[in-house]
């Protein structure tokens, strides 16, 4: 049921001017719940899915308690026209299952019309949050194959969703979330982390927001792409060279 209570927000909405239908994963913290604020905040709908209670209070947005590893759990009658999956894990025992297998349990449900292989009508893009370790291999090696995962199911979906929709994976490297707290208070492994990363900071849940925002509703050409948002860390070298 589409939530028809919303007030009206003057900011700008899709290039049309219209408010969205938008299904977001993971929504009680993190990305998740940053990505959905901003969907909110910018006047669209969302749906929000979490094994945690609701911590998202707005007339647009309905919470949905589910594990995305099931796919006959998932809620029936809603019709996104923006999928965002961003729920995960990481060094959980069940990475592959929530992190990949989860995100392909919420696309095929809902960008298909009815399971099958003709995308539903409605639907005009997929967002999946990837991770820089699917493009690196770094990290837990479940949760670097996961991601990993992720990048080729986005240009597995780009081409059966195309010509009607896009979809792209947005892949964070250090994001300043829950997840990452025991490196982000341990001074001694923070800075190792900052020798490694050329901008020297992390990234914030809403600045990853803001990408997937971009890639899911601004974005109309753009599609099987895998954008690494990572401050720099995966490109980083020494050039060693004697001084003149």
């Amino acid at each position: 049921m589409r939530q028809r209570d919303c007030p009206f927000v003057s900011s700008p909405l899709d290039a049309g001017g219209r408010a969205l239908d938008v299904l977001v994963t993971g929504t009680s913290r993190g990305i998740g719940r940053a990505t959905a604020e901003l969907f909110l905040a910018r006047g669209h709908r969302v749906w929000g899915l979490d094994l945690l209670a609701a911590s998202i209070e707005h007339p647009c947005y309905q919470h949905y308690v589910v594990d995305v590893r099931y796919r006959d759990a998932l809620p029936e009658g809603l019709s996104p026209q923006v999928v965002v999956s961003n729920a995960g894990v990481q060094d959980s025992g069940a990475d592959i299952d929530v992190n990949l297998k989860g995100a392909i349990n919420v696309c095929e449900r809902y960008a298909f019309a009815n399971g099958g292989r003709t995308p539903s009508p409605q639907v005009r893009a997929v967002v999946l949050v990837g991770s820089s370790s699917g493009h690196t291999g770094a990290e837990f090696p479940e949760y670097a194959a996961s991601k990993g995962g992720v990048l080729a199911y986005a240009k597995n979906l780009a081409q059966r969703l195309a010509p009607q929709a896009t979809c792209n994976s947005v892949d964070p490297g250090g994001v300043m979330t829950e997840l990452n707290r025991p490196v982000i208070e341990d001074p001694a492994l923070w800075s190792r982390i900052m020798d490694l990363t050329p901008l020297r900071r992390w990234a914030t849940p809403e600045e990853i927001a803001e990408w997937i925002y971009f890639v899911g509703v601004t974005n109309r050409f753009m599609t099987g792409q895998n954008l690494l948002i990572d401050g720099g860390e995966a490109g980083s070298f020494d050039f060693v060279w004697p001084e003149e």
